[in-house]
């Protein structure tokens, strides 16, 4: 992270880390630098350090160094999606042989990248319940390199005491992944609680309007920054310039909007749990959530994300998500429209019949930005 802006707040931060005016005209907007290859001054003669923009763009640029102030990291670097940059994470840290210790309750995509993807050259995987640090424990070998955590977790919003984790990790000599998707930089600092990595899905809330699908890694330590990045460039998947613009345009608001989306979920949930079609809702801002005394301790907010389960089994779970007229039926989350699933049948089916598998009356909500009072109207219509 710059010195600059080390010590100047979150806001101040998403809005100037990264976004200098440009230096021809006084925009103080990063220009889109949608071009390929940069004019030389003489062979090696680079003008900043840019030839080929999968290797570097300026926008890219912007944007990395942004993300990097944001989470407190040494490196942050942009990707093509939440996916690629998961894939080229995986890539730089392990080989075969070696071992990983995956969350019970994790992203469909990610899952189905360890389990079809990853484990086809050689890396193997354990599952275990990464709330629990004797689970933790139990399911290290002596190979395991990387213990993976969601925290919010996807779909399940369990949480994960991040510096707990960290600890375990250390004294196992592998590295600590959070995927702090669904939290948000604004919400929850892994690296300054032990992480080693940070996962985005930036589609999600660092975007946050629904027009952008991208990842981003940050290391908190250099020299992995660096080799990291070598692979990023070795292997291809990067953001593109537009792509990265969007974002930075998002990032901007994102504290406002972050704000605005749990104060909304907050009410919702109160809501549901007084519902008589709804059994179980599963938010961390809820006193009776199990990991809410941890979220509330390394989190600044429990964000937008609830899941609940409804008396009518999974037949009536999927025909509520037909019945709402202001949350959207989609895929996907964090943007200031509100959006509902039954991730059962759409973001987790990749893990049906696995240890990942997930409740068939369980709906996800995205709890967007709009009024409180017309997103509670439109579910307690739609629940009936």
């Amino acid at each position: 992270m710059s010195d600059s802006h080390e010590h100047q707040s979150f806001e101040t931060r998403a809005i100037h880390a990264g976004n200098t005016a440009d230096p021809l005209t006084g925009a103080v907007v990063p220009p889109i630098y949608q071009v390929s290859t940069y004019k030389q001054d003489g062979v090696g003669g680079l003008r900043g350090g840019y030839e080929y923009s999968r290797s570097a763009n300026p926008t890219r640029t912007a944007l990395e160094e942004n993300l990097a102030a944001l989470e407190g990291g040494r490196r942050g670097l942009a990707f093509a999606s939440g996916l690629a940059a998961e894939d080229c994470l995986l890539r730089t840290l392990l080989s075969p042989g070696d071992h990983v210790v995956i969350p019970n309750d994790a992203y469909g995509g990610t899952f189905r990248l360890f389990a079809k993807v990853v484990s086809r050259w050689g890396v193997e995987w354990s599952v275990a319940d990464t709330s629990d640090p004797a689970s933790v424990r139990a399911a290290l070998t002596p190979k395991t390199k990387v213990i993976w955590v969601e925290t919010p977790s996807n779909p399940l919003l369990g949480i994960t005491d991040i510096a707990l984790v960290a600890d375990i990790a250390r004294t196992a000599g592998a590295k600590l992944v959070v995927d702090n998707t669904f939290a948000s930089p604004y919400l929850q600092q892994p690296l300054a609680l032990g992480a080693d990595v940070v996962v985005h899905s930036l589609t999600k809330y660092m975007g946050g309007h629904s027009d952008v699908v991208g990842g981003a890694l940050v290391a908190a330590d250099a020299a992995l920054g660096e080799e990291l990045a070598y692979h990023q460039n070795a292997m291809g998947a990067v953001a593109g310039p537009f792509d990265s613009w969007l974002v930075l345009r998002g990032i901007k608001t994102l504290a406002v909007r972050m704000d605005r989306h749990a104060e909304n979920a907050g009410k919702i949930a109160e809501m549901l749990t007084r519902h008589p079609k709804v059994h179980t809702v599963l938010y961390p801002g809820l006193p009776g959530h199990p990991g809410h005394e941890v979220a509330a301790k390394q989190m600044r907010n429990f964000g937008g994300m609830i899941s609940f389960q409804v008396t009518g089994g999974e037949e009536e779970a999927v025909a509520l998500c037909d019945r709402t007229k202001i949350f959207t039926l989609g895929e996907s989350l964090g943007g200031v429209e509100s959006l509902i699933e039954h991730p059962g049948r759409m973001t987790h089916a990749s893990v049906a019949g696995s240890a990942l598998e997930v409740p068939g009356d369980l709906v996800r909500l995205s709890v967007g930005i709009e009024n409180a009072d017309d997103l509670l109207a439109d579910l307690t219509q739609a629940l009936g």
